[in-house]
């Protein structure tokens, strides 16, 4: 298999990888022969429903493309940074959490992460998973890379049971507690922190199982959750998601070109030698939000736009202009009342309001049936990433908090801080540089 020293956001086509759609020696990917034409279509980046400051939609720029194109594009594992952070959304999602076993120290965890990246290096590459621990499944036969991405991360108390919590840094610290959570305990937290996003169910599955089958006798698996956003090429031309309350979701994200996007959502280089090993890498807040969905499709489309900030229809803000348009905070209407309100969430999760705290957001929306009294276990599998969630997630969070007109419409059930190392150089596993100082 060649190496990749792409930026691991960077998503291509198999064929545009190897001229001829060939892999090294002339052999054919078995994923590879759906053929390289376009790129993927359009799908957005949809905004967390809570507790984010503002940035733009991480949709695709490029044309969309007929559907059976999809499986052709492809993400890459070595780079500066670890795939799945900058990767456009994908359409389907696995965040799993992993504690490790009893009597598995830093060694086991070594083995365990150097077997983990030499399995999601070949499945993202589109090639079989075949591994020491058995032979592929074959759920993904006939499927292309489909952009498949896996990120990992390590857990406050991943530290403690390897011996390293003079390498933990300070931003592991516990988030506070906030008036909306009603977390549960059993699906929050956890050593080891696995995200697997791609554009085709089972591309996503394989890649989860295979991931669990690798855990063997080191890790066995704390929570699991399953979700979902548009598929690409679901829209003539390419457009921000919606989240389940029917809001384009996603708007205001930080773009990568802008100046200080790398200072808000990486780890910058030159701190201290003991946290090295974060250069490059980002932390993770994970949060699963459930959407009280009967009481929100309760209010009138005018109501639920007030509650956002925003108008359903389009996005753009009640201030006037289209969705790309700047919210003018200050706008009132002929009334004298602000056309945007005081308590909208768009608003109070501004960056204008938080100091130029920013987050980028990449969550995936879940359904998990009906409970039992008849309404719809949904919602949002929040994901925000930041250089420090001390200066990202938590004080927009805390701001949310004390004053949301959203926060009746929504349950925090599940919380999750996670350091996300920088992406694994050729020849290395992820990790390896926390693992073998």
């Amino acid at each position: 298999m060649s190496k990749k020293k792409d930026d691991p956001g960077t998503r291509r086509t198999a064929a545009a990888r190897n001229g001829s759609g060939t892999g090294s020696g002339g052999v054919v990917s078995r994923r590879r022969l759906i053929g390289g034409a376009g790129a993927a279509g359009a799908a957005g980046l949809v905004l967390g429903a809570a507790g984010g400051a503002g940035g733009y939609a991480a949709s695709r720029g490029e044309a969309p493309t007929a559907l059976t194109t999809v499986g052709s594009t492809e993400a890459m594992f070595h780079g500066k940074h670890q795939a799945g952070i900058t990767t456009p959304l994908q359409a389907r999602g696995h965040l799993v959490a992993f504690d490790l076993t009893p009597g598995s120290g830093r060694t086991e965890a070594a083995a365990l992460m150097r077997r983990w990246s030499a399995v999601s290096e070949r499945l993202m590459a589109g090639e079989p998973a075949e591994s020491g621990r058995g032979h592929d499944t074959g759920i993904a036969l006939d499927a292309g890379p489909s952009s498949l991405t896996v990120t990992f991360g390590f857990g406050r108390t991943f530290f403690t049971r390897t011996g390293l919590t003079d390498r933990r840094p300070a931003a592991l610290d516990p988030l506070p507690a906030f008036s909306s959570d009603h977390l549960d305990a059993g699906r929050s937290d956890g050593d080891l922190w696995v995200q697997i996003g791609a554009d085709d169910a089972l591309v996503a599955f394989h890649a989860l199982r295979a991931l669990q089958k690798e855990a063997g006798p080191t890790a066995r698996v704390r929570w699991q959750m399953n979700g979902f956003n548009r598929t690409p090429g679901t829209t003539e031309r390419p457009m921000t998601a919606r989240n389940l309350m029917g809001q384009v979701d996603g708007t205001n994200n930080p773009k990568p070109a802008e100046n200080d996007f790398q200072e808000r959502i990486f780890v910058p280089s030159g701190g201290s030698s003991a946290y090295a090993w974060m250069e490059g890498g980002s932390y993770a807040v994970v949060r699963r939000i459930r959407m009280l969905l009967d009481d929100w499709e309760e209010l009138t489309v005018t109501r639920q736009e007030q509650v956002i900030g925003r108008r359903k229809a389009d996005g753009a803000p009640l201030s006037g202009g289209s969705e790309d348009t700047a919210m003018d905070l200050d706008k009132a209407g002929p009334d004298g009342k602000l056309l945007i309100p005081g308590n909208a969430h768009a608003r109070i999760s501004s960056p204008e309001k938080n100091g130029g705290a920013a987050m980028l957001r990449r969550p995936f929306s879940y359904h998990d049936g009906i409970s039992d009294d008849g309404t719809p276990d949904a919602g949002l599998l929040f994901v925000c990433w930041q250089a420090d969630p001390f200066k990202g997630f938590i004080p927009v969070q805390r701001k949310l908090d004390r004053g949301d007109a959203l926060s009746p419409f929504i349950r925090h059930e599940a919380s999750g801080l996670f350091a996300v190392p920088g992406g694994a150089a050729s020849g290395e596993y992820v990790g390896q540089r926390l693992l073998e100082a």
